[in-house]
């Protein structure tokens, strides 16, 4: 999402992507084996190099802009010289390097991708492929300290790579810009661009020429009332509704009916979401009224409904209270707005005969009643607007407000069954106010007495796209890693079912980092079961088990954390999907730092006694595994091999090489005991223990 737009609702989040089903031959091509690299079907999996940043597709809707609809004049007519500056950057025998800085609402996002998109176009022309034109998704293991040397460096690529959220919190700025500068003159050498946008003031340019010569500085913005023509015939391909925009009269008198809605002033984001708005609306007039005061946000309605209110608490507390219960009956909602003014229900009957119906009194407040429900859902971002005054102009109302969405959010609250859209709704508040504390509120219904997995899942949801949003993010991915070490169970397993949905996908990184710190808890309880579910899904991902082993390994050979072992064990159990394990062991058949790395894990995963149990169902898992795979036996056995002669003392090995009383193995285990190599005088002893009938 762009940092000049907003959209008007956060959206349901997709469902998970399949799980990649394992093919019985794994291809591996082990050619060009620099940096330890080997190249299997599932990826590059790779021991000594990092994973680096996550990088999407520039959107196709943000590469139309450019190419069909690009405004390069302000509405004083001055040229708008962002794009242009940053391309003399990019190609001027410098560093290929262009670090767009300025205030937000100037463009300079869809300025950095124009000027990709731009240098794409000339480099087709020359020998040689086109420019991918991709963008970098700022997942740092460090989001404060971040690291240059996980940025990607693909030949012929155009990054772009958007820090405005977060530049302004770095530790040490100055030697990330001169690290960054060293990067982007490596990039000349592949072929590739990179543009990174930035806040107005947290680029150091003042502290060196080298620094200052990759800024461009936006001063100009692009004009939103060309933006919106523009976008309205190229991009929405409605030229027939650019009457709607005119600023002059026509030939019938009349001035376009939303010439007035955009001034000098207005952010060229401004004029794309008017074209939005224009494009998509039914050709009537109550059509056009509607996408005109759904642009305004609703603006000029909350005004009108808020002064006819002033003196009437009632009414205003029966509006929050409708945002709210949206959809619920009238009673209902009447109920809530009660319980938010703290009064009892009314005892008097003169009072109850006394002034408007109920409905009525909706009807005014904009809602929509039809037989015993009430409903806002006729005015879409309506109930958004209302919030937004009345936490804009009531700063008095934050502490009681949440606390009543507290109480009807609660397992027997009249709001219980609405947590998704009301979660939804505070998001969209939290994000165009910048207000960590409303998602803290959101956080806290996490132990509200409702700990059914559905519960969970909805507040996970919602943390997720509060987690994406470009201004709020930083601080809401802050709070999912202290939540992730909080001992409370139910938080910590929202928090891993947050990195199991799209959170995983754009912050890959940081998702692990919040596993890790949940598959340290000292008991395997509920949330370190989510958190291995989560981990084998991210493994699963197309691309990603490169990123998900190497960190694995770390955490489990290098820290050596009771999560390192925890997630070791799980990645590699064939029962839930084998398709992890057939991978690394196809790998470890073409190197031997993968077999070594695969041999490290079992040891240090055998000599922590916690994780006995999960050592000795494994290990039984591999005995069935390698009776029915097509992968290797002689490797798996191998292995197996290794770390038997180490670790024949520990219980999940002498319950494999001996058996225990009282436990009956089935042919699979029996048969890896007879091919594993022991000493003489242990395969002795394991055949006289055998020979001895277990008492019953």
């Amino acid at each position: 999402m762009s940092e000049e737009s907003a959209p008007d609702a956060v959206p349901p989040l997709p469902p998970a992507p399949p799980v990649p089903i394992p093919t019985p031959e794994l291809r591996v091509d082990v050619g060009n084996n620099h940096n330890s690299k080997i190249i299997v079907a599932a990826g590059s999996v790779t021991m000594t190099s990092k994973p680096q940043l996550p990088v999407t597709g520039i959107p196709q809707a943000e590469l139309d802009v450019v190419r069909l609809a690009w405004v390069g004049l302000s509405s004083r007519d001055e040229e708008v010289r962002t794009a242009g500056e940053a391309i003399d950057r990019l190609t001027g025998g410098g560093p290929r390097l262009a670090v767009v800085v300025g205030p937000a609402g100037y463009g300079k996002r869809t300025a950095g991708i124009k000027a990709l998109w731009e240098i794409s176009q000339k480099e087709q022309a020359a020998p040689g492929r086109p420019l991918a034109l991709r963008e970098i998704r700022p997942d740092w293991e460090k989001p404060r300290s971040p690291d240059i040397s996980v940025l990607p460096d693909e030949p012929g690529t155009g990054y772009l790579l958007d820090v405005a959220a977060e530049i302004s919190s770095w530790r040490n700025v100055g030697n990330f810009a001169e690290q960054l500068v060293s990067y982007a003159e490596e990039l000349l050498y592949v072929g590739s661009y990179l543009v990174v946008i930035a806040d107005e003031h947290g680029w150091p340019e003042a502290a060196s020429g080298t620094l200052a010569r990759v800024v461009v500085r936006a001063t100009t913005k692009p004009c939103a009332q060309r933006v919106a023509r523009t976008h309205l015939e190229y991009v929405h391909h409605r030229p027939d509704r650019l009457r709607w925009l005119n600023t002059a009269s026509s030939g019938t008198g009349l001035v376009g009916e939303a010439a007035h809605l955009l001034t000098d002033d207005s952010r060229p984001a401004d004029g794309a979401r008017l074209a939005d708005k224009l494009a998509s609306a039914v050709n009537s007039t109550e059509g056009l009224k509607a996408a005109l005061s759904a642009f305004q946000e609703w603006w000029s309605d909350v005004q009108k409904v808020f002064a006819e209110t002033e003196d009437k608490p009632e009414d205003r507390a029966l509006l929050v209270s409708t945002l709210f219960l949206n959809n619920k009956d009238a009673l209902t909602i009447q109920d809530g707005s009660r319980m938010l003014l703290d009064e009892p229900r009314e005892t008097s009957v003169r009072t109850i005969l006394t002034g408007p119906d109920l409905t009525t009194r909706l009807k005014a407040l904009g809602a929509k009643v039809t037989g015993r429900t009430v409903t806002l859902d006729h005015q879409r971002g309506y109930a958004r607007a209302v919030l937004l005054h009345l936490w804009q102009q009531r700063a008095d109302i934050h502490p009681p407000l949440l606390a009543w969405l507290d109480t009807i959010t609660s397992p027997k609250g009249p709001g219980a069954d609405r947590l998704a859209p009301i979660g939804d709704l505070l998001v969209e508040l939290a994000v165009a106010e910048n207000d960590i504390r409303v998602i803290k509120q959101i956080h806290a219904w996490i132990d509200n007495g409702d700990s059914s997995p559905e519960h969970l899942q909805l507040i996970a949801r919602v943390l997720t796209v509060a987690a994406e949003a470009d201004t709020l993010g930083a601080e809401v991915r802050s709070l999912l890693l202290d939540s992730a070490q909080e001992t409370s169970e139910a938080v910590a397993t929202v928090v891993a079912l947050v990195c199991q949905g799209d959170f995983a996908d754009h912050y890959p990184r940081q998702a692990l980092v919040r596993l890790r710190h949940i598959l340290d808890r000292p008991d395997s309880d509920g949330a370190v079961l989510v958190a291995q579910r989560a981990l084998r899904d991210i493994a699963a991902r197309e691309g990603q088990l490169p990123r998900v082993w190497n960190t694995v390994i770390k955490w489990a050979t290098e820290k050596k954390h009771l999560a390192g072992h925890r997630a070791f064990l799980s990645l590699l159990d064939p029962r839930v999907d084998p398709y992890v394990l057939q991978v690394m062991l196809a790998a470890a058949e073409q190197k031997e730092d993968v077999k070594e790395a695969l041999v490290q894990g079992w040891n240090v995963a055998l000599a922590d006694d916690r994780v006995d149990a999960e050592c000795r169902e494994l290990l039984t898992a591999w005995a069935h595994f390698r009776q029915t795979t097509e992968v290797s036996r002689e490797l798996v056995t191998e292995i197996l091999n290794e770390i038997v002669v180490q670790h024949l003392y520990s219980t999940p090995i002498s319950a494999l090489i001996f058996g225990e009383p009282g436990v009956v193995n089935d042919e699979a285990v029996i048969e890896l005991r007879k091919d594993l190599r022991l000493p003489a005088a242990l395969s002795v002893a394991r055949l006289n223990y055998e020979s001895t009938p277990v008492e019953s």
